[in-house]
């Protein structure tokens, strides 16, 4: 009777492989989703954050010395108008330059490695609808924008000159490029109501003030949070103001067929100075880039980084 009982239960299942058990797929897929969670662990690991938030920190540095040497422009004590690589510039002429310039090189590529983070691991929670994906597109934008000029800022160490062209002669040359191609004028209309589009999401940011919903502020008092919040809407009005400018731009260079027509920042706040009220006009906006400076050095301490 053993034996016979034993053979029942030796004998295989009618019933197929057992379902527990699991197929190639199941376990690669597992493995995937695995791997997956450990590179985004380490995206989002204690050092990467502390590199976000100096990041951070390094953008509201070039934004303050952009808004006020703008400032200092508008009411006609020197300055002058100048863009991101002004600003690494106006650094590297500093006593410990280069040693300075090391800290801004690191902060800059820490801020474009944690924008391909937010673009790929969406911590920022934006979802993988259109609208999602379009942010997400756009802080991989972001990203490659700062990896340039933290790539400027890394010549200097190298080389002790700042690499990189100002922001107007890139947008030139990019537009240039743009009005070769086939139907480069329709490119570059649509960059410019790309840029346009930016501005309308800069304003909105301004006006609805949802940004304060990633800062962690229960620690800090309803005035100060006031201040914060009046910080963060001037500064994205301003940012708003100077893609608009741009935007418009190149809607002319278009038009015109003319790549020179083409603005960066610095040319747009030359624009702002050579118009009716030039100086009140830039002296607000450069006031908006100090408070943009200023708000992101909230965000390098109060910032959720990560999800």
């Amino acid at each position: 009777m053993a034996t016979r009982r034993q053979r029942t239960y030796d004998r295989p299942s009618r019933m197929g492989p057992d379902r527990h058990m699991p197929t190639n797929a199941q376990e690669a897929e597992r493995m995937a989703q695995g791997a997956g969670r450990m590179a985004e662990g380490a995206a989002t690991s204690k050092w990467m954050v502390m590199l976000a938030r100096l990041g951070y920190a390094i953008k509201g540095v070039v934004y303050l010395i952009i808004g006020l040497l703008a400032v200092q422009l508008a009411a006609g004590v020197g300055g002058k108008v100048t863009d991101q690589k002004g600003a690494l510039q106006t650094i590297s002429d500093l006593p410990a330059g280069k040693f300075l310039m090391i800290v801004v090189t690191i902060g800059l590529f820490g801020y474009a490695l944690w924008s391909f983070i937010q673009a790929i691991f969406d911590t920022e929670d934006k979802g993988k609808d259109a609208k999602g994906i379009i942010a997400r597109i756009g802080y991989a934008v972001v990203g490659v924008g700062y990896g340039s000029v933290a790539y400027g800022a890394l010549q200097f160490i190298t080389t002790s000159q700042v690499g990189g062209k100002n922001s107007t002669a890139n947008t030139q040359n990019w537009t240039a490029l743009l009005l070769k191609q086939p139907f480069g004028v329709v490119l570059v209309v649509i960059a410019g109501l790309v840029v346009l589009g930016v501005a309308v999401y800069l304003f909105s940011k301004a006006y609805k003030a949802k940004f304060q919903y990633r800062l962690n502020l229960s620690s800090v008092n309803a005035q100060v949070k006031k201040a914060v919040i009046f910080l963060g809407r001037f500064g994205y009005a301003a940012l708003g103001v100077v893609f608009t400018i741009i935007g418009l731009f190149l809607m002319v260079a278009a038009s015109q067929h003319n790549a020179y027509e083409a603005k960066g920042l610095d040319g747009a706040l030359q624009e702002l100075a050579h118009q009716p009220f030039g100086p009140f006009l830039l002296g607000i906006v450069a006031l908006g880039l100090v408070a943009y400076g200023v708000y992101s050095f909230v965000e390098a301490r109060y910032r959720r980084v990560g999800k």
